[in-house]
């Protein structure tokens, strides 16, 4: 089942927000609705589409990858957060989702996440989705891989030519990169990668050039 992708930037950070969706199904997640215009722009996407949001998934909670999530649920209803167990605090703590350490001290209305364990599954119409861990960049950051489909989303542990940002409370460079050798470059060359920033790459492109991958930081 051919899947969609529309992918929504902050103007600020050029974070990567995306609706998922099957094709023929109109259900689909919003993953890491972040700064505003995003949160307006997925409404109205989903409305336009008429689309029907099962949940919304978070592979990690920094402030720009969470900012719009009250915005989203209060238009489209209390829809379910998944987010790992080790991030939950971070949702109302912008001390742990990094905002406060900016002068913004942002927090959602979330109260009652659901965790994404690492090894778990996700099913989204007829496709089925495995949890990664890629913590390392953030405590309990998590990746969504579709084997059938060949793409892994991968919030920020992996970009095109880099990796995620550890000098932050709670990060762990070396976590990191034993997470991405383990995690993601055991998956196969053609896997589409789909970053929290930038442009789209591939498993084996990273696999070959990344620096990081290739010689640790």
């Amino acid at each position: 089942m051919p899947l969609s992708f529309h992918i929504f930037n902050d103007p600020i950070y050029m974070e990567n927000g995306y609706v998922v969706s099957a094709h023929g199904d109109p259900g689909c997640w919003i993953i890491d609705p972040g700064l505003p215009p995003q949160g307006a722009e997925i409404v109205s996407f989903v409305h336009e589409h008429k689309l029907a949001p099962r949940a919304i998934v978070l592979t990690h909670a920094h402030a720009d990858h969470i900012a719009g999530i009250d915005e989203v649920r209060d238009a489209l209803g209390p829809l379910e957060v998944y987010l790992a167990r080790e991030e939950w605090a971070a949702l109302r703590d912008p001390m742990e989702n990094l905002s406060g350490l900016i002068g913004l001290g942002f927090a959602t209305r979330v109260t009652n996440p659901q965790d994404l364990p690492h090894c778990g599954t996700m099913d989204l119409g007829a496709t089925r989705w495995s949890v990664l861990d890629v913590s390392g960049h953030s405590p309990g950051g998590r990746a969504l891989y579709c084997q059938a489909e060949g793409v892994v989303i991968v919030g920020d542990a992996l970009f095109a030519g880099s990796v995620g940002r550890t000098d932050f409370p709670n990060s762990s460079g070396a976590k990191l990169l034993r997470n991405i050798r383990e995690n993601l470059m055991t998956l196969p060359d053609a896997t589409r990668v789909l970053s929290g920033h930038g442009p789209e790459t591939t498993i084996g492109r990273e696999r070959r050039s990344n620096p990081f991958v290739l010689h640790g930081f």
